[in-house]
């Protein structure tokens, strides 16, 4: 423990950003702890001083002064007390330097050990303020392994000048999507959770709001509020639902968010690998917003129940499956996208 051990505390600083203060207080610890395993009797009465000034480090036992020592881990007799203070007495307290073989193992370890922990911490630290403000927004990644096994995804991606590795579980995965090595793809991040191992970063390719994020990023109506997405239904990898509302009179928001010759859509539809997503008008009138949720079918009526909460829907009797769609996919859609539960009959059995 010399000068370059202070002079590596004053790098840390300055490169990590890890106070010096800091730093002193977890060695002296750490310091204390290694000496509680080996000088139990004594760890109490110890004491790790650190000297800026003279760049130095010593460990003191403060031992009582007696005539005759029955515990030498906690005393000290008159005439060795007096080799440290000349004037010692007994009763008296004087601190005793840790033999240095003791000493210098001891305090070895400890920084040795505390450092290391240290630079941990802090670098989890910085990735987690980085990546904490990137939660529920969506991060481009690069794909660095593909689990063969179970499917399992690592994906390094970067908050500003941080990167890390987070895990695509297969659950989170767009079902039927191949990831090869090397492959850039959007992730949208569901979650950062600081656990025991470090920032636990959670993301997901099936999270509906990875379609909100990716029209936001891709029409500028819905960036600057014009347009506003009211709610969205998916199954990712086949089919999102996806309602909108134009907050300025002027604009037709299904048009803004089709693009110029279906170019904007298209660019999305292109980024999740060909899953078909239906652009609805909002509307309050829940009649109008069920019809709307059903298309591409076309809706005779639809009658409101009166719990609130259900619908009845006629269908051209041509129109029926269409209407509920491969597997029930498109009334289910539609039922999640407006919150009603909706019973579709076909015309030639409704009335």
């Amino acid at each position: 423990m010399n000068s370059e051990f202070f002079d590596a505390l004053d790098a840390l600083e300055r490169e990590k950003g890890i106070p010096k203060e800091f730093m002193y207080e977890k060695i002296r610890q750490a310091m204390l702890q290694a000496l509680r395993k080996d000088s139990p009797n004594s760890a109490d009465l110890a004491e790790v001083i650190l000297d800026e000034n003279t760049k130095t480090v010593e460990m003191v036992i403060h031992k009582t002064v007696v005539e005759q020592v029955e515990d030498p881990a906690r005393a000290i007799d008159l005439t060795a007390a007096r080799r440290i203070e000349k004037k010692a007495a007994v009763g008296d307290t004087v601190a005793v330097l840790v033999e240095p073989k003791k000493f210098g193992r001891i305090a070895a370890q400890s920084a040795k050990q505390v450092i290391i922990q240290a630079i941990r911490e802090q670098e989890r630290g910085v990735i987690m303020d980085a990546f904490t403000s990137k939660e529920h927004e969506i991060l481009t990644g690069v794909v660095t392994r593909v689990e063969p096994r179970n499917g399992t995804v690592s994906i390094r991606i970067n908050s500003s000048a941080e990167y890390t590795e987070a895990i695509l579980s297969p659950n989170e995965r767009i079902w039927g999507e191949e990831l090869r090595e090397g492959e850039l793809i959007k992730v949208y991040v569901v979650e950062v959770r600081n656990t025991s191992k470090g920032p636990h970063i959670v993301i997901s390719r099936t999270h509906p709001n990875l379609v909100k994020r990716l029209f936001e990023l891709e029409v500028p109506e819905i960036y600057n509020g014009d347009v506003e997405i009211k709610s969205i239904a998916r199954e990712a990898g086949s089919r999102t639902k996806m309602s909108v509302y134009a907050v300025d009179p002027a604009v037709d928001p299904i048009g803004a968010c089709v693009g110029p010759k279906g170019g904007r859509v298209s660019n999305i539809v292109n980024e999740l690998g060909g899953e078909k997503i239906d652009i609805i008008k909002y509307s309050d009138n829940p009649e109008e917003y069920v019809a709307a949720a059903l298309s591409p079918s076309e809706v005779l009526s639809v009658e409101m129940q009166e719990d609130g909460k259900s619908c009845r829907v006629v269908v051209p009797d041509s129109q029926l499956s269409l209407a509920i769609g491969k597997e029930g996919q498109n009334a289910r859609l539609a039922a999640k996208l407006t919150g009603f539960k909706i019973d579709i009959k076909p015309e030639s059995e409704a009335y």
